[in-house]
């Protein structure tokens, strides 16, 4: 195990809240593009959508990072506060899981923050695995909003995103792999960046624990372990 391990290719990286970088392919070129271009927005509101693992939450840190909005939970939109009291001073907020705001006195609070943002000159950013169109949205008023707002998806991770999204969670760890390793996990683990994350540092704990180098034979004991 050494330093320095390369990405096998040459991605865009965006710098995300949590300190990671975002990679940039052709999946999700379309999402990065309409946030590369905020707040020179059509609307106030961009609905991210995809299927989990697909990059939305991480999609999401890299917006906050770069525009300063401010994330909006249920719980707090669901607390009764006023939406310039949520949104902080922020120009931009973001809402993740949309779906969840849906339904009873949520979605009145969700209209009710969407259009302090139109007022305020502010926007939106929401993040659900569906498209707004097939929300089961009760309110009218939200839904005709909704319907109107930018929607762009995320399609799941391809081979070679997830290839280097491996290789750059073991070079951040300063580690280096084989080929064989990174084939061996990619063939075998559900297509996802949570599921990269975790595999690699269930790997990098059992390495040192071991006191063994990266190999076939350790990742294959850990993914069996993980699955058991």
């Amino acid at each position: 195990m050494s330093a320095g391990a390369q990405l096998p290719l040459d991605f865009d990286h965006r710098p995300a809240l949590s300190g990671e970088d975002f990679l940039v392919a052709p999946g999700n070129a379309g999402a990065v593009a309409w946030l590369d271009r905020w707040p020179d927005w059509p609307g106030p509101l961009l609905a991210i959508h995809g299927p989990a693992g697909c990059g939305k939450t991480h999609l999401a840190q890299v917006f906050m990072a770069a525009s300063g909005a401010r994330a909006i939970g249920a719980d707090a939109l669901g607390g009764g506060a006023e939406p310039l009291h949520l949104l902080a001073g922020a120009r931009a907020c973001v809402l993740e899981d949309a779906e969840a705001f849906l339904g009873g006195d949520l979605e009145e609070a969700l209209l009710h923050l969407y259009n302090t943002v139109q007022e305020t000159g502010r926007h939106m950013v929401l993040t659900a695995r569906r498209p707004p169109a097939r929300w089961p949205v009760r309110l009218a008023d939200l839904r005709s909003r909704l319907k109107a707002a930018a929607a762009v998806g995320i399609g799941p991770p391809d081979d070679p995103l997830i290839t280097a999204v491996i290789v750059k969670l073991f070079a951040d760890r300063q580690l280096r792999v084989d080929a064989d390793v990174v084939s061996f996990m990619l063939t075998r683990m559900e297509r996802s960046f949570e599921t990269a994350r975790t595999l690699v540092a269930a790997v990098d704990r059992a390495a040192l624990a071991e006191r063994r180098n990266i190999t076939v034979p350790l990742v294959r004991g850990v993914m069996e372990e993980i699955s058991s």
